[in-house]
């Protein structure tokens, strides 16, 4: 069975009660938005690089395993929030929310999908069932990931909803050039709706 959590699910504290006030917009309006499903490994998590040339970045260790955060990253990721839902779509699960906000000074509890641990072969990625689940036949959404396949583009084609799948380099991860594509797939999205 497949796990969602929301907002109002991945955290314990009332909405209301956020010092930061994230969580103070309009569920309505979130679901107006492209929902952003982002991988982190790969994506924000960075590996395979020249270690004589690595990125902007820093080592993080995430419970007892190192990860090395681009630095980039939470900066591209805050000039999508305005105009996407972010979800964390990442084996990591709730662990997103335990660590990449403080490390990328992003805004905390996020969404995130839970996955099924033996997700069998009714999709041919293990992911696109809690994606489906989250988003729903109807609504856009891009995702970004390091590890798309030919069942991700089959599944994004023929979906009934506009759908963009972002794939980046696991050395570089996040980039200035994917901000400014989905910045433009949304303009394009908001366009057509």
């Amino acid at each position: 069975m497949t796990r969602v959590k929301r907002c109002a699910q991945a955290i314990e504290i009332e909405r209301d009660a956020r010092a930061d006030g994230w969580f103070g917009a309009d569920m309505a309006q979130l679901r107006d938005k492209p929902v952003l499903f982002v991988d982190i490994d790969g994506v924000i998590s960075l590996w395979g690089f020249d270690s004589n040339a690595r990125p902007a970045g820093v080592f993080h260790n995430i419970d007892g395993v190192m990860h090395f955060l681009s630095s980039a990253a939470g900066i591209h990721l805050l000039g999508l929030i305005d105009r996407f839902e972010l979800v964390w779509c990442s084996g990591w699960e709730e662990k997103a929310n335990e660590h990449l906000p403080h490390a990328l000074a992003l805004p905390s509890g996020l969404p995130f999908l839970s996955f099924a641990r033996n997700p069998g072969r009714a999709h041919g990625h293990w992911k696109l069932a809690a994606i489906e689940a989250y988003a729903g036949p109807h609504r856009p959404l891009a995702w970004i990931d390091d590890a798309h396949d030919e069942a991700c583009h089959a599944w994004a084609a023929g979906r009934g909803a506009p759908t963009l799948l972002v794939a980046t380099t696991p050395a570089v991860g996040l980039s200035a050039a994917h901000v400014e594509e989905l910045h433009a797939w949304a303009d394009a999205t908001a366009r057509e709706r």
